[in-house]
Order: C-alpha cells, then sequence, then structure tokens
C-alpha cells in the first residue's frame, strides 16, 4: 500500500512540479528512480506521476525506454515564460543596442526537441535582409544557433543525435557528414561560439553563442545573420566581443527574474 502524504513528507499537488523542477535541474533526461531520490516516493508512486507527465504531454520518454525528457507541452510553458512582457521589454533593449552595434539582424533562439525556435528577432536596418521572423524553425545541425546548442550536449547525447538524425543538404555548403559535423560541434564547444558559413541559405553568413541561466547551462541562443554581399565570415567574427557581452547581459536577466 502506498504512503499518505504525510509519511510521504510531500504534499499531492507538489509532487509533479518537483518532478519537472528536478528534470530541470538535471538538464538531461532523467529517470523516475534517479528523481525518486529527491521525492522518497513509493515507487509505484513515482511511475504512477511520470506516466501522467507523459500522457499530458509535459515529459517524453527517450529512446531508451527508461529515461525522460521535457515533452512538447512544458518546452511550450518555458518559451511562454520566457516571452513574458517584462522579461521580453528587457530582452528587447538588450537586442536593439546590439543590432546597433554589429549593424545586423539579431536573434534569441531556443532548442526544440529537434530544431531551434526564433524567440526574440530585431532587424538590420539596411534593406537587405533575410526574413527568418519570429516562431521560425531552423534545424540544429546547419545553423549557427543549432550548432551552439549540439556543442553544451553531453558526448553520449551528442553521439545519439549525430547517429540518428536526418542531415540533408540545404546547400552546397551544409554538412552532411557526420564525422566532419561532429568535428565542427567540437571546435564550437572549444572556443565558445559557433558558425554558419552558408550552411542553412545560401548567401547567408550567421555566428551565435549561448545565453547562461543559473545553473551555467545553455537556455537559448544569441545569434546575428548577414548577407554574404555585405559581410564576410571573418569580420562577423570580428563582432564576437559584442555578442557575448550582450549574451552575458541577456543571461543576467534570466538569473534577476528567476
Amino acid at each position: 500500500m502506498e504512503s499518505d502524504d504525510k509519511s510521504a513528507g510531500i504534499p499531492t499537488n507538489m509532487r509533479l512540479l518537483i518532478i519537472l523542477e528536478e528534470l530541470a535541474q538535471a538538464g538531461v533526461p532523467v529517470t523516475p528512480t534517479a528523481v525518486n531520490e529527491t521525492l522518497n516516493l513509493p515507487k509505484p508512486t513515482i511511475h504512477r506521476l511520470f506516466a501522467t507527465l507523459e500522457e499530458e504531454g509535459f515529459l517524453q520518454r527517450e529512446l531508451d525506454g527508461r529515461s525522460y525528457s521535457a515533452g512538447r507541452r512544458l518546452r511550450k510553458l518555458s518559451t511562454n515564460v520566457l516571452s513574458s512582457l517584462r522579461i521580453r521589454t528587457a530582452r528587447l533593449s538588450v537586442l536593439n543596442a546590439l543590432a546597433d552595434e554589429v549593424g545586423e539582424t539579431c536573434n534569441i533562439a531556443v532548442p526544440d526537441r529537434d530544431v531551434m525556435i526564433y524567440l526574440d528577432r530585431v532587424e538590420t536596418k539596411w534593406p537587405l535582409r533575410i526574413q527568418l521572423p519570429v516562431g521560425t524553425e531552423v534545424p540544429f545541425y546547419c545553423t549557427a544557433s543549432g550548432k551552439m546548442y549540439l556543442s553544451t550536449l553531453r558526448n553520449a547525447h551528442l553521439d545519439r543525435y549525430l547517429n540518428t538524425a536526418k542531415l540533408e543538404p540545404y546547400t552546397d555548403r551544409t554538412k552532411t557528414d557526420r564525422a566532419a559535423l561532429r568535428a565542427e560541434i567540437m571546435k564550437t564547444r572549444e572556443r565558445g561560439y559557433a558558425l554558419d558559413d552558408e550552411e542553412f541559405i545560401e548567401g547567408m553568413i550567421a555566428v551565435a553563442v549561448a545565453i547562461k541561466g543559473d545553473m551555467g547551462r545553455l537556455v537559448s541562443t544569441l545569434s546575428f545573420h548577414a548577407p554574404t554581399q555585405r559581410l564576410t565570415l571573418p569580420e562577423a567574427e570580428e563582432r564576437l566581443p559584442s555578442l557575448h557581452r550582450a549574451a552575458r547581459e541577456l543571461g543576467a536577466l534570466l538569473v534577476e527574474s528567476a
């Protein structure tokens, strides 16, 4: 028989929230057993709670059949929280200042299951621009923001992605060789920024860095992109100090609002 609420020590209406909190703090897929080290609930109870969260779309089971990661409803919830008006006003102020400084379109993107989603965007004042509006979904493997995210994954999770992802060419520069892509992601991890050398859209280059939350992990990415007619990739890299500074400011906003 399962323990009552008092013997479990955690109110029933808090259990699901604590599971989601533990998942967010771990930053990687978790098992019910691992989470239960904090909750100390009866085994049938913890598995029932995970099943409920999975059924409702807040969690999704990983390929190993044992661990769970954020489901679509939880990812949508986190995106909506990041888009709240008070936070967004301050965030757009930083983005506007960065766009003026680098002279190009700047974006904030968040990782979803297998794509990056543009959360915020400030357009360049130049008439020649590339349209990727807020809400656009772009692949991990051929965009600067996506490769920045991939570089923060543990090696086992990165290899799982590389082994299963369908690497379709968007341009003749798209890296579809898994070994070559992995090597670039390792280089991205080492240098702390990612590049898109016309790999997603012909005639467009991009640079991205991580925006980190209070746990020191990537929460979203900050990037700018430009047409090659106006900016070369080496010239874009010269703007990295501005990009890193803005990313630190945006990370501080996340911590302050937590």
